[in-house]
C-alpha cells in the first residue's frame, strides 16, 4: 500500500504548531534578521555585556562563509523540513477528496508556478539570458516539494526510506570519490568540489556567488532529503497509535539521533550549507525535529496558541510574504517612513544603527500586519 493510502484514513484537523513554526522561520527572514544586523551595530562598543549580546545575535544572522553552522544557515533547510510535514497533512486529503491523478497534476502545476515565481524573484528577464537566475531559494523548494511530494504518493515507507539513505550515501560518495579535472576526488573547498564544478560547467544563466551557486544542480538532490525527511516527521505526527506526548517525545529522540548522526558523519564529510552535504542535511533536520516537537508540546498539547498568532498568520501565507518581500521589500516601504534624514537623527542621537532597526522593525510590523489582515479574510494565497 501506498503510505498515501494509509494516511487519507487519520484525523484531518489543521496541525496548528506546523503554521506556527513555517510562520517562525519566516519571521527571521522578513525582517528579524535585519534588526539583529542593526541591533549589534548598535551595541558595538558599548560595553563588554552589550557588545557580546549584540554581537552574538549580529553573528547568528549571518551565514558561515564556508564550513560550520549558525542560526541563519539553519532557516532555511527548516523551511524545507516543514514543506515535507505539511504535505502529510495535505496530500492524502487532497486524494480523498479529488483522486490521485488530479492530485499528480496539481503537484506538477503547484512546482512550476513556484519555480517561475523564483525565477522572477530574480529578476526574471528583466537582463540578458545570461543574467538569469535559473537555480534559486523557491526554485529549490519547487523541486523538493515536486519530488518528493511524488515519492510520497507513490513509494510506501519503506521506499521512501531507501531513496532517502540513496540520496544522503550517494551524493556523499559521488562527492567523495568522483574525481574532478586538476583537482581530484575528495575536496569540500569552494571552487574546488563537485557541486561547483558541475554548476561551474553545466549551469547556464546567472550563479549566485558568480563561480558556484548555493542552490546548485547537484546539491539539490540532498535538499530533497530534507524535505522527505520532513515527511517522515508528518508522518509521526499522524500516527493514531501514539498519544500527543509521545509523539514529543518520538521528535525529540529522532531529532538527537539525527543530530548525533550528522555531527559524527561531518568528521569526515563536513557540514557546509553552500553544497548542502549529506551532514548538513542531518544536522538541521535534527534542530527542525527539536523545534517542532517543542512548538508541538506548546501549541498543540498544551494549547498555548496566542503567543503564537502571528507567526500562524505569517505560516498560513509564507510564500506569498517571501515573494512579496522579494519584488517589493517591506523595509524598503518602511523606509518612506523612518528613512532618510529621520534615521540619520536615530543614529546620531541614539546610537549608531538605531535608523535601521527602527527601519527593520516597522518593516517587520508592517509583514505582521498584512499577513493578519489576509488570515482574518481568510485569504490564503496558494499556488
Amino acid at each position: 500500500m501506498r503510505y498515501v493510502e494509509a494516511s487519507s484514513v487519520l484525523q484531518q484537523q489543521r496541525v496548528v504548531s506546523i503554521d506556527a513554526l513555517r510562520g517562525l522561520n519566516m519571521f527571521c527572514i522578513l525582517g528579524l534578521d535585519g534588526a539583529m544586523w542593526a541591533l549589534a551595530e548598535m551595541t558595538h562598543d558599548k560595553g563588554a555585556a552589550l557588545s557580546a549580546v549584540g554581537g552574538f545575535l549580529g553573528e547568528q544572522f549571518t551565514h558561515v562563509y564556508w564550513r560550520g553552522l549558525r542560526f541563519y544557515d539553519f532557516i532555511f533547510p527548516m523551511f524545507i523540513f516543514v514543506t515535507g510535514v505539511s504535505m502529510v497533512l495535505s496530500l492524502p486529503r487532497a486524494v480523498a477528496r479529488d483522486g490521485k491523478a488530479k492530485v499528480h497534476w496539481r503537484v506538477l502545476r503547484r512546482s512550476l508556478i513556484l519555480y517561475v515565481l523564483g525565477v522572477v524573484a530574480y529578476g526574471g528577464m528583466s537582463g540578458h539570458w545570461a543574467d538569469v537566475r535559473l537555480l534559486g531559494v523557491l526554485q529549490r523548494i519547487a523541486l523538493c516539494y515536486l519530488f518528493t511530494a511524488l515519492m510520497f504518493l507513490n513509494f510506501n515507507l519503506r521506499g521512501m526510506v531507501a531513496a532517502v539513505v540513496g540520496l544522503l550515501v550517494g551524493y556523499w560518495a559521488v562527492m567523495t570519490f568522483v574525481p574532478i579535472p586538476g583537482i581530484g576526488a575528495g575536496s569540500f573547498a569552494p571552487d574546488a568540489n563537485v557541486a561547483n564544478w558541475i554548476d561551474l560547467h553545466y549551469l547556464p544563466g546567472r550563479l549566485w556567488d558568480v563561480t558556484r551557486d548555493p542552490e546548485g544542480i547537484l546539491s539539490t538532490l540532498p535538499a530533497i532529503a530534507t524535505c522527505m525527511l520532513g515527511v517522515f516527521a508528518g508522518l509521526l505526527l499522524r500516527d493514531a497509535r501514539l498519544t500527543a506526548h509521545q509523539k514529543t517525545l518520538w521528535l525529540v529522540a529522532a531529532g538527537g539521533i539525527l543530530l548525533a548522526g550528522g555531527y559524527l558523519w561531518a568528521l569526515q564529510f563536513p557540514i557546509i550549507k553552500a553544497i548542502w552535504t549529506s551532514s548538513f542535511v542531518l544536522v538541521t533536520a535534527g534542530y527542525s525535529a527539536l523545534l517542532l516537537a517543542a512548538m508541538h508540546q506548546i501549541v498543540d498539547v498544551w494549547g498555548w496558541q496566542r503567543w503564537a498568532m502571528i507567526f500562524v498568520w505569517i505560516g498560513a501565507n509564507a510564500i506569498t510574504l517571501y515573494f512579496l518581500n522579494d519584488i517589493v521589500s517591506f523595509t524598503a516601504f518602511a523606509s518612506r517612513f523612518v528613512g532618510g534624514d529621520f534615521a540619520t537623527f536615530l543614529d546620531r542621537t541614539v546610537a549608531t544603527g538605531t535608523g535601521g532597526f527602527v527601519m527593520q522593525t516597522l518593516g517587520l510590523a508592517f509583514a505582521v500586519m498584512l499577513a493578519g489582515f489576509l488570515y482574518r479574510r481568510k485569504i490564503f494565497l496558494r499556488v
